[in-house]
């Protein structure tokens, strides 16, 4: 499908606006290659001097993120009524914080697991690449697609239309024969 939105639509954010945005929510997700898969996980976090903080456990997030050299981290939201949406997207280097007083750094400015379980490995993640956009959400009108599948779309469905004359047409043969 093409996006039709109009430049007026869609802004590509700049970095403060970004972080403005990564700020206003406190969920996204983590996106990580496991065994060659690709795997995303929920995560709560917190922006925190230039990086992005959460926790994990023990178990399949903390084994992945020990192999992998990147991930990217991706949170969304929009506005209150609903009409304007953002995405920003972090790409980065995981690392494990260890160090007593940035842990307690961590829990004092509120990150705390939102689930049940000891989550006690604080992660960072350093930017090497942050990016963003905000648009107009479009009226479900304009994305729908059309009710009848036989109906002409954008991509030539006239094929479509031929494909199912020629369905009938076959149709016609089988019930005069």
């Amino acid at each position: 499908m093409e996006n039709t939105a109009s430049a007026q639509d869609t802004k590509e954010l700049s970095i403060h606006d970004c972080w403005k945005y990564l700020q206003s929510t406190a969920t996204g997700r983590i996106a990580v290659v496991n065994g060659g898969v690709p795997e995303i996980f929920p995560v709560n976090y917190l922006p925190n001097f230039g990086t992005i903080l959460f926790r994990i456990g023990h178990g399949t997030k903390h084994r992945v993120l020990r192999d992998s050299p990147v991930i990217a981290i991706e949170a969304d939201g929009f506005n209150r009524y609903g009409t304007v949406a953002w995405s920003v997207i972090i790409k980065g280097r995981p690392e494990f914080v260890t160090h007593p007083e940035e842990i307690q750094e961590a829990v004092d400015a509120g990150l705390s697991p939102w689930q049940a379980g000891t989550k006690n490995i604080l992660v960072r993640v350093t930017p090497s690449e942050i990016s963003g956009r905000r648009f107009v959400i479009a009226a479900p009108a304009k994305w729908w697609p059309p009710l009848d599948p036989w109906a002409a779309d954008d991509d030539g469905a006239e094929n479509a239309g031929a494909s199912r004359q020629g369905e009938k047409s076959e149709a016609d043969e089988r019930s005069t024969r």
